[in-house]
This record gives structure tokens, sequence and C-alpha cells, in this order.
């Protein structure tokens, strides 16, 4: 499989948000701005679920309404461990990579047996299925919630801010590495295939439901991650995390920022988030000018915000930018 370069334009793109994310603490730090901090972690956090939810909406073509959930569940998996007594951050990580693994193959393994609508609702219903369970578990909060105990233990690292925000970033972009190194691969060739002509592929004799499947299964893991991330960044976890309007945020992300492409999702967060911001400042009624903007970007950026760094590469039909 031949290896797939990036444009230099693109490159360049890639290296000043690495940069100007890094940079954040140390401005923090100078100034003493908390909220900058704070803003940029919540960025990155969404940024880490939407390129979750790109893998198997943006190469799959599987639109799921259910990957909030998988945030979810990261989250309170750190919130029950935590009031159990069980602080160790690297079990907690094997407990939701082990869990929600389960949870997104069982899910996957019905939902994938239908297509369009009928899609969107299953997941939609067992995001929803999550969410109430969660809002009757008083122990753990119920519908109001529930503050962590402490952070989740990694030895010296324990409640340093920094490190986990750097620890965030280079979970962010490791995976959208390893995202375009696997779309390169034949199971990205694959994945992709399907999302053009699930038929067209079964007829050449590859099975397409351990592809779809695998590609589900990482997309909630990299969202449980998220989860993970914004419950000990926050350090309060709510059943409002698995709400699907948290879903169609993050399809809203993947969208803007240009769907089927690997910096698009990190891209269409940071967009999203940051003109959210603004609007809140302008005006008190941000949520209708950003709806009107949304729908602006989405009708005449075609390939996203992601797509105005640069014209389409030769590779562009292949593994995805």
């Amino acid at each position: 499989m031949s290896r797939v370069e990036l444009p230099r334009t693109k490159l360049a793109a890639i290296a000043l948000l690495v940069l100007a994310m890094a940079a954040v603490p140390l401005y923090a730090a100078s100034f003493g701005d908390n909220y900058v901090m704070t803003l940029a972690s919540r960025i990155l956090v969404f940024a880490l679920a939407a390129a979750g939810l790109n893998m198997a909406l943006g190469f799959g073509g599987m639109v799921s309404m259910g990957h909030s959930m998988y945030m979810g569940l990261g989250a309170y998996t750190v919130l029950i461990m935590q009031t159990a007594g069980w602080e160790s951050g690297w079990l907690q990580l094997a407990t939701i990579f082990a869990s929600v693994g389960l949870i997104a193959a069982g899910v996957g393994w019905v939902a994938l047996r239908t297509h369009g609508i009928a899609f969107i609702m299953i997941t939609l219903a067992f995001a929803q299925m999550f969410f109430f369970l969660f809002v009757s578990l008083k122990a753990w909060g119920g519908d109001e919630g529930m503050s962590l105990p402490r952070g989740s233990n990694f030895g010296a690292l324990t409640g340093n801010a920094t490190a986990l925000y750097l620890s965030l970033l280079a979970c962010l972009w490791a995976t959208i590495y390893a995202t375009h190194r696997l779309m390169g691969s034949r199971f990205g060739l694959v994945l992709r295939a399907t999302r053009i002509g699930e038929r067209r592929v079964r007829a050449v004799g590859t099975a397409t439901l351990p592809y779809r499947l695998l590609a589900y299964v990482i997309s909630a893991w990299i969202c449980a991650l998220a989860g993970f991330f914004l419950a000990n960044l926050s350090g309060f976890v709510s059943p409002a995390y698995l709400n699907w309007t948290v879903s169609g945020e993050l399809i809203v992300m993947v969208v803007l920022g240009g769907v089927g492409t690997v910096v698009g999702p990190v891209v269409g967060a940071v967009g999203l988030m940051l003109i959210e911001e603004l609007l809140k400042v302008w005006t008190e009624h941000w949520m209708m000018v950003l709806g009107l903007l949304i729908v602006a970007m989405v009708l005449l950026l075609r390939r996203g915000l992601w797509g105005l760094i640069d014209r389409p590469s030769a590779h562009d039909a292949g593994p995805a930018k």
C-alpha cells in the first residue's frame, strides 16, 4: 500500500493547530487566565469525540445518534470506580475500553443489520436507555450529576491540570495520525468502499459487517476516552453527557469541519465552539444566530472548513485528509 502524503498547506495548518493548542497552558500560566485553559480543554475533548464519530460517520457512512452514550459511559466509569475506591487511572482506562468495547459490539451488531433511518433510531434508542438509567441512579447523583471525589490517580501527575491537558492533546493527535494511517490500509479502503456501495463490496466476496463493526467499536472507544478526560478535567459527571443532543453537536462538528477528512472534525470542533463563545458575548439570542451560521456554512462550504485549506489532491479520492 503506497504511503499517502499530505499537501504542504495542510501540513502547515496542522502544525499551527498543534502549536496553538500546546501554547495554551503557557499562556494561561503567564497571564493567570484559567478561562482560556478551561475553554481549550473542552474544545479538545469534543474534538477527540468528533474524531471518534468521524470513524463511523465520515468513513463508514454510519449516521449514529448514540455516540454521546460512549462519552457518558467513559465519564461514569471514572465516577463509579472513584467512589468504589479504585483510583488508578490506568485501571479505569482498562475498564472503560473493556466495558465500552463489549457494549459497542452489541449495539453495533444489532444496528448494523439495518440501514438508514432504522440505524439512526436504534443508536438513538440505546443512548436514551443509558441516559434514563443514569438519571435513575441516585447513588451517583441522579439527574443532577455528581462531583468526582478526586482525579484519576496517575502517580506524580495526579491533580496536574497541565499534564492532563497535554495528555489529552497527545491523545487527540495520536488519534488523528492513527486514523490517517488506518484509512490508507486495506481496512480503510474496504470501510470507505462500504460507504459508497456496500452491495458492490459484498458482490466481490468481501464480508462488510466485520469491517463496519470494528470501525463502530473503535469510534466508540475514542468517544469513551473523550469522556474519561471530560470527567477529569471538569471534576463533574452528569447524565447530560449521554443526551442525544450531544450526539447532534458531534455530528455538526464533523459536517462543519469536513465529512470523511481526518483533520476536519478537529477544525469543526474548534470553529463551532469558538463561534459559540463569541456569540454568547455578542447577543443573548446566540443560539438562533449560531443555527443560521451553521446552515449557511454547510450550504456554502460543501467540503467543510478543512476543505478551505487546499483543493483536493490526487489522493483525496483515496484516504481523506
